[in-house]
């Protein structure tokens, strides 16, 4: 394992979580997350596209499109947890069948209130519902969903484990689980100019664009504390989930974990 993304063997307590490098107590961690995505909220767009080169438009299309939503009328419900700005909502909707509807589960208020400004500009309120809520206590039915989305989220979770069964919970027998997460890098040539580039250029453009220079410093060391792709799946697989696997994006800063409640 290479440069900071050692740390993520850190162990925890179920007291405690990773808030970046660090480790803080479990219950202060959402406090500090909420923070971090006030003060990014409204340029969260405009720093995705700048941080990505705009390639997190064409990883968020592939994940919907590996959704595959039906283009008909019947009906199809989905969960997009951590749904923030509508992103992925929206491409669902755009590309789905009149039927099919969106909740979005975001714990942030000023995500969720980002999010809600977009879909009214798009005009799909009917279709798209927010719910300000934590992944770890989803506030819906048993085998209510027939797809539970996640794209940039899953890794500020405080208990991953939790979230991953909430998941299966709320999806009925046959539904699809899909995570966009970033991941591990497999191009080893690669790996000292994508940490440099990590750790010196974006925290310096949230700088000048949002003038918040640290919130970004924490999403990029989450980043290298977030489980790899096999570690990743393994606990898609504790969860009970079944048919598990993931595709990797520009060589594995990104990967797509899909699974099956079945």
């Amino acid at each position: 394992m290479y440069g900071p993304a050692a740390m993520s063997e850190k162990k925890t307590s179920p007291d405690s979580a990773p808030f970046g490098f660090h480790t803080v107590a479990a219950e202060a961690k959402q406090k500090l997350i909420n923070d971090v995505f006030a003060k990014v909220a409204s340029h969260y767009d405009q720093m995705n596209d700048l941080m990505s080169g705009g390639m997190h438009r064409l990883w968020k299309d592939d994940l919907v499109t590996w959704l595959n939503p039906p283009r008909n009328d019947r009906p199809f419900e989905v969960v997009d947890v951590a749904g923030g700005t509508g992103d992925i909502a929206l491409r669902i909707l755009k590309l789905a069948g009149s039927a099919t509807k969106v909740t979005i589960a975001d714990v942030s208020p000023a995500m969720a209130a980002e999010g809600m400004r977009r879909a009214k500009a798009e005009g799909v309120g009917q279709r798209l519902e927010f719910v300000v809520t934590d992944a770890e206590k989803l506030p819906f039915a048993d085998r209510r969903f027939d797809a539970y989305t996640i794209a940039f989220g899953i890794r500020n979770l405080t208990h991953l484990e939790r979230a991953l069964k909430e998941a299966y919970r709320v999806l009925k027998p046959g539904g699809r689980f899909l995570c966009l997460e970033f991941s591990r890098l497999h191009l080893p040539g690669f790996r000292q100019l994508y940490d440099a580039y990590s750790f010196t250029v974006i925290p310096a453009m949230g700088k000048v664009v949002t003038g918040e220079g640290q919130p970004y410093r924490y999403l990029v060391e989450s980043i290298r504390t977030f489980p790899d792709q096999e570690t990743l799946t393994s606990m898609i697989e504790e969860a009970g989930f079944e048919s598990v696997k993931y595709r990797n994006l520009a060589g594995g800063i990104v990967a797509i974990h899909s699974a099956w409640r079945l």
